[in-house]
């Protein structure tokens, strides 16, 4: 990737922070709710949550930069955010709660969890045979999928089983006008306008809402203008095999999903990710779990929405992400400014995740059609079953509740199961050569459409 594509020097710098401000919008709900949930379940004190928000965001700014980076030890250096892992929420309540465990068992899981994906980074890095273009593809297609029932969800109010007023007509009309909005905007808007129609979308919609009294200001004017940052906040960490085990699962997990994210990446972005540039990411998600151990905050993974960000807005490049990382960092030590990324409700986001998401799926397909031979019926067969697995148990999770513990970390998550099912299938009807077939089915595409070109030149001429 050339240089001016990783960072645009030209761009006015209210552009450049603009869409920043956007890609932190498009994962802050995301990276919210997990502290919320975890501080929650363990009956944390106000103090204590306000820290563990406060100090996610933080971490979350500071893992994106290690990743952004791309030097040759660690960072993909493709313009990615990574936030909390939210398969990590689970396990970290059921240690938390265990007798004789708690917090300080919670986070030296993590650290070693951490350490383990640094050190066998190379080793996960190999894998890449594994992701043949099918694979990849319907990895893409499935991240999208999965991603749609929350979009749905958010757009209707939260969660349906605890929000009374989920589906309103309000919340309905907030989430398919941000919709709407941002629709409208990229077809009559053209160039920087178009390209931050989400943040325009969300900030349309935030303004109806309060008009509406939808809009809780208590987050704002509750908040403290400055906090400050405690390694080991919760204390000293302890280290118990099985916590560690968990969460050594769950980080292979989160390696899975970040794959898939690092492919679709690759595709929009036009780089080939090869097996070192996966090892380099996958050692900055390590050193980012240890830091979320070290800090007491959480596992840090790469964020699928901030994807279909980037092809929505057509902009590549790094230092958009980079202005997004120091924001985190910024809000971390700001609660002030992180209150008023909360204004935002539920219903608002969920109409703006819709389109995100959607283009993830649309990246997806677009994958498939292009590098994939749909004329075999194997390749149809992969795509069928794994797309359906990750749809499968996406909605309907409850399938693998009777399983161990330790086998539902690897199988109630939609996007893994759904990733294991396609490399699986891949490995059983194209074997390791999946990809070099897949390339020359690619090079005899291209073959075929360049003598189509030079054909119609001549009838032209």
């Amino acid at each position: 990737m050339e240089r001016e594509r990783i960072f645009q020097k030209n761009r006015h710098p209210l552009k450049t922070m603009s869409l920043g401000i956007q890609h932190v919008l498009a994962m802050y709900a995301g990276a919210v709710i997990v502290p919320l949930i975890v501080g929650g379940a363990l009956k944390f004190s106000h103090e204590q949550l306000t820290y563990l928000i406060a100090i996610d965001l933080l971490a979350c700014g500071v893992a994106t930069l290690l990743q952004v980076w791309g030097n040759r030890w660690f960072g993909i250096g493709l313009p990615v955010m990574l936030g909390c892992a939210f398969q990590a929420v689970s396990p970290m309540i059921a240690i938390g709660l265990e007798d004789g465990m708690g917090a300080p068992a919670i986070y030296g899981a993590i650290i070693a969890s951490g350490l383990f994906v640094f050190l066998f980074a190379g080793l996960f890095g190999k894998l890449i045979a594994f992701f043949p273009p099918v694979v990849t593809g319907s990895v893409v297609t499935i991240i999208g999928v999965t991603l749609i029932p929350v979009a749905i969800s958010d757009l209707g109010g939260g969660n349906p089983g605890t929000n009374p007023d989920f589906g309103s007509p309000l919340n309905l009309a907030l989430g398919f006008g941000v919709l709407l909005f941002v629709i409208l905007m990229n077809r009559f808007a053209k160039g920087f306008l178009q390209s931050i129609s989400v943040l325009l979308g969300l900030i349309a919609g935030t303004l109806v809402a309060a008009l509406a009294g939808q809009v809780d200001f208590t987050p704002l004017k509750e908040a403290s203008w400055f906090h400050a940052v405690q390694p080991f906040y919760f204390g000293k960490p302890t280290f118990h095999a099985s916590a560690i085990i968990t969460m050594i699962l769950v980080a292979i997990v989160s390696v899975a999903e970040s794959t898939g994210v690092f492919m679709a990446l690759g595709r929009i972005v036009d780089k080939e990710i090869t097996s070192k540039d996966l090892t380099r990411g996958y050692r900055a998600e390590g050193l980012a779990i240890m830091l979320g151990g070290i800090f007491n905050s959480f596992p840090y993974t790469t964020y699928s929405q901030n994807v279909g960000l980037v092809q929505m807005s057509r902009v590549k490049t790094r230092d958009v992400i980079v202005v997004a990382g120091g924001f985190l960092i910024l809000i971390g030590f700001v609660p002030k400014i992180a209150a008023l990324t909360q204004l935002v409700p539920t219903s608002v986001l969920g109409g703006a995740m819709i389109a995100l998401f959607g283009l993830v799926l649309s990246s997806g397909i677009r994958m498939l059609g292009d590098q994939v031979d749909l004329n075999r019926h194997e390749n149809l067969l992969i795509i069928a079953c794994s797309v359906g697995m990750g749809l499968g148990v996406t909605v309907t999770p409850q399938i693998f509740d009777h399983l161990p513990a330790a086998l539902r970390i690897l199988v109630d998550n939609g996007i893994v199961a759904g990733s294991f099912t396609a490399i699986a299938m891949n490995l059983l009807f194209n074997g390791l050569g999946g990809r070099r077939k897949a390339e020359a089915v690619q090079t005899s595409k291209a073959s075929v459409d360049h003598k189509e070109l030079n054909n119609k030149a001549k009838a032209i001429s």
